[in-house]
């Protein structure tokens, strides 16, 4: 870092800012206890204002009335100001009411502060080991070769077997209180700094967001080439190291057996007496739903976005039909004009509204015509060998009914196939009724034909014979 890296930074950066504010002690006091240690992601203005007005009137009875003279909502909109930016204020979907919510910047300054004040003991043990286990990852992860890799856990396989060895013979090692103490510290220390790291992760998400509101809004080119643009933002973000990594995380994470695992290592832990003389928080119990509740708020961040462009594009969308509108009633207004006042005969014509193509391939050969030869015959007249009250007979389809039970069904459910329907509405008219079926599924584009799969379709002719006849499979939507 340089001196006028140092200087921006002093002059931009939220953090740095809280820390060279004159109300810092109650800042950071105040969002400390009300934010970080329960873990409370955000909260309604009035719950915030009533919390801030008690801490407010405390102080005043210690440091007198004129220490801190204005109302609490004045604060919370001054905290929350852009030239500060240690609160966020915004307004959920679901909610009239304000909320306010630690900005990262803000929880760095409150982590690093925390970091002064003097610990129990520097634990050096359990990070030098980390450091190792950690190094061993990478390089046993970064291994091409077969053999190596196989050497390397025959080695750990001798280890875990010669240790298995010493507990059957009774040489039962276990870890003093300083070591037990040392490792929990280092737990806890790194719980509270990943929910720190998820702030951060969501202020990233949350800052592309507000970047595509902002292109939205000042965008005048096409639809494509803004959303390839935003597309290929979010993409980068989710290909980063950052983004892989709380992928990773969070599909841990949403593992039952794991959740399970560190719930009863945790209960475990808790436990033990050297622990206990810690006096731990026992909010770490439930660390990994704060873990949950976290990476939930920066999930929630990015269907914000999604949502975001689902409204650009509808809103895109209604304003090209609104110009279109637009013009149709142009020509409507136009039209009806014109046949008040009708224009006069020096009326521009086009000769043909059309181009005819004559293409000599397409003339037929010359075929010469067909001279028919009549014989000359007197006809009788004959007599009827069958019945003709067949020709008379004829059964009528009612189609509309068709449609109605067709469209009754469809209220209630989205898509359904021919074969569903005919149970719910069997075949009256036998045959003719299934072939009128399939002419209406042939001329509505909303049905689909699957030639693959089969449906055997029964019903009772007039005789009262069971008749069966194999169709594919036919599906009507909505």
């Amino acid at each position: 870092m340089d001196y006028s890296q140092l200087v921006a930074l002093r002059q931009q950066h939220p953090a740095w800012r809280l820390l060279r504010a004159d109300n810092a002690p109650l800042i950071i006091s105040f969002l400390e206890q009300t934010f970080v240690a329960p873990n409370q992601r955000s909260l309604d203005q009035p719950s915030l204002a009533s919390k801030l007005d008690d801490t407010l009137y405390a102080l005043q009875q210690n440091l007198g009335e004129n220490r801190y003279p204005r109302t609490a909502s004045a604060y919370l909109d001054e905290w929350a100001d852009n030239d500060n930016g240690w609160l966020r204020k915004y307004y959920p979907g679901d909610s009239d009411e304000a909320h306010y919510e630690l900005t990262a910047a803000t929880e760095k300054a409150i982590e690093w502060l925390a970091s002064l004040g003097k610990r129990q003991f520097v634990g050096t043990e359990s990070r030098l080991l980390a450091i190792f286990d950690l190094l061993r990852q990478v390089v046993e992860g970064s291994e091409s070769d077969p053999q190596a890799r196989i050497a390397e856990l025959e080695k750990r396989k001798a280890g875990l077997d010669a240790e298995i060895a010493r507990i059957k013979a009774g040489q039962l090692e276990l870890m003093d209180e300083t070591r037990v103490r040392e490792r929990f510290l280092e737990v806890s220390a790194s719980a509270r700094s990943l929910l720190a790291d998820f702030r951060e992760v969501e202020q990233n998400f949350r800052d592309l967001d507000r970047g595509v509101r902002e292109r939205i809004a000042t965008w005048e080119g096409g639809k494509g080439e803004l959303l390839g643009n935003i597309f290929g933002e979010r993409d980068a973000i989710g290909d980063s190291d950052q983004g892989r990594s709380f992928r990773a995380f969070w599909e841990f994470l949403m593992s039952p057996s794991r959740q399970e695992e560190l719930s009863s290592l945790l209960r475990k832990a808790f436990e033990l007496a050297p622990v206990q003389s810690l006096a731990p928080d026992r909010r770490l119990l439930r660390m990994h739903y704060d873990w949950l509740e976290a990476g939930e708020a920066a999930q929630r961040t990015v269907a914000r976005l999604s949502e975001q462009l689902r409204r650009y594009l509808d809103d895109q969308a209604w304003l090209e039909n609104k110009r279109i509108m637009h013009l149709l009633r142009g020509i409507e207004s136009q039209a009806l004009g014109l046949r008040a006042q009708p224009p006069g005969t020096d009326l521009a014509a086009l000769e043909e509204t059309r181009v005819d193509l004559n293409l000599p391939l397409d003339r037929p050969l010359y075929s010469p015509p067909l001279k028919p030869r009549i014989d000359a015959q007197i006809l009788l007249e004959g007599q009827a060998q069958s019945d003709a009250d067949a020709l008379f007979n004829q059964i009528h389809i009612d189609r509309t009914r068709l449609l109605a039970n067709l469209r009754r069904v469809l209220r209630q459910q989205p898509r359904i196939s021919l074969g569903e329907l005919l149970q719910r509405h069997p075949l009256e008219q036998g045959l003719a009724e299934l072939v009128a079926w399939l002419e209406l599924a042939s001329a509505d584009q909303r049905s689909a034909f699957d030639e693959r799969q089969t449906q055997l379709i029964s019903w009772l002719d007039a005789e009262g014979r069971q008749r069966r006849a194999s169709i594919p499979l036919i599906v009507f939507s909505q």
